[in-house]
């Protein structure tokens, strides 16, 4: 594993939201530009190449997600279950449609032209992006925490360690049911590029790498382990949640994102770490990788879970990352 390193190869944007940053994400082409959405009700629109804010729209409450569905286009939902759309050449957002309760993921699938979201409420709601006034509406077990498109499949974390598998095409049913192999409540799951498989993290400082196929053979490669934990001089540990995953499309490595403020990079189908980037500020809340792998964005704000403290303000930092970094060995 490389030692940490100097702050160098990366800047800070400016301009950024005062409170929790609560996703960040590049656009769906091109490293220039960057979304990102805050508990404070902005959803933000950056120029990374120049440092600067392009435009900013406002909900009325927290914005808990947001995505490009095109390069001229986002989608973001809040807290009390509003749904906007944001049109960047003609500066104007409306509001699409609401759930019944906060709006904790915001997923755009390119093959059905479909903006996903699911809430609170326990809904899945699909938004036709060309006619979006009636989505089409499917309920879950529990709360939904966590969600990614993988292709033509949606992975949805719920409340309950639930993780359910459906095909976009076919929402009637689930297709595969699970458990989660983590003990402790899910935090995150994000996709593979290559689409064999996905990660989930947990508030438990622990990762588990997890593959679509359902046959014994390709279940037996499954594995978790224990990541963002950090012990004080006197060999205590601490165990801190891991609040995000992102995946480098190029090479299917992918970086987490604790709350001890560090960032690591691992090779999941070799088993190994390959770098632990310097400590940020405060808990990492949000990450995301540039389309071309050549960026990556580390969202370090304040996440209300732990005891109150006087909290350093939110940065998204851009940092240059090489082949060393996120090259399988």
């Amino acid at each position: 594993m490389s030692a940490p390193d100097s702050t160098t190869n990366e800047f800070k944007l400016e301009d950024v939201p005062d409170e929790l940053v609560s996703a960040v994400k590049f656009g769906p082409s091109s490293s220039q530009f960057l979304l990102s959405s805050s508990w404070d009700g902005s959803v933000r629109l950056y120029d990374v190449i120049n440092n600067t804010k392009r435009l900013q729209y406002n909900h009325d409450a927290p914005v808990l997600d947001c995505c490009f569905q095109d390069q001229l286009h986002s989608w973001s939902g809040d807290l009390t279950g509003e749904l906007k759309t944001f049109d960047f050449n003609g500066y104007e957002h409306k509001t699409v449609g609401s759930h019944d309760s906060a709006i904790k993921c915001v997923e755009y699938c390119p093959e059905l032209h479909s903006v996903i979201t699911g809430g609170w409420d326990r809904a899945l709601k699909m938004w036709d992006t060309r006619a979006y006034n009636s989505p089409h509406t499917h309920l879950v077990p529990e709360k939904v925490y966590t969600m990614a498109v993988c292709g033509d499949r949606l992975i949805v974390g719920t409340a309950g360690r639930r993780i359910l598998i459906y095909d976009l095409r076919q929402m009637n049913y689930v297709q595969q049911l699970r458990e989660s192999s983590l003990k402790y409540q899910t935090r995150c799951i994000r996709s593979f590029p290559n689409k064999q498989g996905f990660v989930v993290s947990s508030i438990e400082g622990r990762v588990a790498v997890e593959y679509l196929d359902p046959s014994y053979e390709v279940q037996k490669k499954k594995y978790a382990f224990k990541c963002h934990r950090v012990k004080d001089p006197n060999g205590v540990e601490y165990i801190y949640p891991v609040n995000c995953i992102a995946f480098h499309n190029v090479y299917n490595t992918f970086a987490t994102g604790g709350s001890d403020g560090y960032v690591n990079l691992w090779d999941g189908f070799n088993k190994k770490r390959l770098v632990q980037l310097h400590r940020y500020p405060t808990h990492i809340s949000a990450l995301a990788f540039s389309p071309d792998g050549s960026l990556i964005a580390v969202a370090s704000s304040f996440i209300y879970e732990s005891e109150w403290k006087e909290a350093p303000p939110a940065t998204i930092s851009i940092r240059t990352v090489t082949d060393q970094e996120t090259k399988p060995k």
